[in-house]
Parts: C-alpha cells; sequence; structure tokens
C-alpha cells in the first residue's frame, strides 16, 4: 500500500504525527508532504521536531515542489489523506486552486477517483466551510472531522487520538488494534 500523507496547518498536527507513526509500524509505504505551518504547528503543540516527522515517512516533499511525483495521476497511490485539514486547505482543494503540492495532490486522487480523507480541525464551522465541505464530498472525498468517539472509554489523550487515527486507518481498510469497536450495549 502506498499513501500520500499531508500535514498542514491547522491545530491538530498530534493527529499527523501519530498517522504516520503507526502506518511506519504497519510497514505503509508513506510519502509526506509538510506544509510551512503544518512544520511550525509541529513546534507550537508538541514536543517533536518536524525533522522526527519527515523520519516516519518514505520519503518527504515540500509543500511547493509541484513537480514531486504525487503531482501527476501516473504517479500509483491508494490515496491521500490531510491530516490536519486547515480551512485554507479545505478552499484550495475545493475550488481546484492546485497551489501547493498539497492542493495538487488532493486534486489528482479526485480526478483520478482515489480516495482522498481530509481531517478538518476547525471549531466553529462557517457556512463557507461546511459549504467547501460539501463540494469535495459531493466530489468523492470523506471529510472525517478529528472528532474522537467515547464509547472506548478513553482514559488517556492518546486514546482519543488513536481513536481519530483509527477511524481514519478505517477508510483504508488497514487493520489496527487503536480501539475497541463498538460490540453493541444492552440498556
Amino acid at each position: 500500500m502506498r499513501l500520500v500523507v499531508a500535514i498542514t496547518g491547522a491545530s491538530g498536527v498530534i493527529y499527523g504525527i501519530r498517522t504516520l507513526e503507526v502506518l511506519r509500524e504497519l510497514r505503509v509505504e508513506t510519502h509526506l508532504i509538510m506544509s510551512e505551518w503544518g512544520a511550525k504547528n509541529i513546534k507550537i503543540e508538541t514536543d517533536k521536531t518536524a525533522d522526527y516527522v519527515r523520519s516516519l515517512a518514505t520519503k518527504c516533499y515540500e509543500d511547493d515542489n509541484m513537480a514531486a511525483p504525487m503531482s501527476s495521476g501516473s504517479f500509483r497511490t491508494d490515496g491521500m489523506v490531510v491530516i490536519p485539514c486547515s480551512m485554507k486547505t479545505l478552499a484550495s482543494i475545493a475550488n481546484a486552486f492546485d497551489d501547493s503540492l498539497v492542493s495538487r495532490a488532493a486534486g489528482v486522487c479526485i480526478k483520478e477517483q482515489r480516495k482522498l480523507v481530509l481531517v478538518p480541525r476547525e471549531a466553529p464551522l462557517s457556512k463557507i466551510h461546511l459549504e467547501n465541505m460539501s463540494k469535495l464530498a459531493d466530489a468523492g472525498a470523506v471529510i472525517l472531522p478529528a472528532m474522537p468517539g467515547f464509547y472506548h472509554r478513553p482514559k488517556t489523550m492518546d486514546d482519543l487520538i488513536n481513536h481519530v487515527v483509527g477511524k481514519l486507518l478505517d477508510q483504508f481498510n488497514i487493520d489496527h488494534g487503536l480501539f475497541r469497536r463498538w460490540g453493541g450495549q444492552s440498556v
């Protein structure tokens, strides 16, 4: 399996970091694109470094490298995830602006009908945000907001993070044991 993973400038970069950690453990080939603000948010929000995050990926690309392999549909992938996905990036993808490698690679997934999962991390959402999400959903993208569940009774922040990452991996049919699945309840 080969996935493109993009980390953009929204809050919640820990979701992208954990995704790369798990995909590395599962030996999934990853092609990382990190925006400038994605790298800055790693420093702001975590004790990790951008270099550490890059070391988790199979290959890394600069967001301004429009000649990178994933800018073309001839580069075969099983899909792409943008985690976290800033509203700026979401708007760029929704309107086919292709002003960065992240938005170009996402546009390639849409035109090639490959799985594209966007993990927005913003609250509250404006009508414009919702319209852009609706437009992308109509084009085939999966909108998977970073909203952890609580039915598995999380005890730590890692449990909450793993739930979102696990839901993302489910979109690509990647087996994992990141959270206890809902098995029903008698009430």
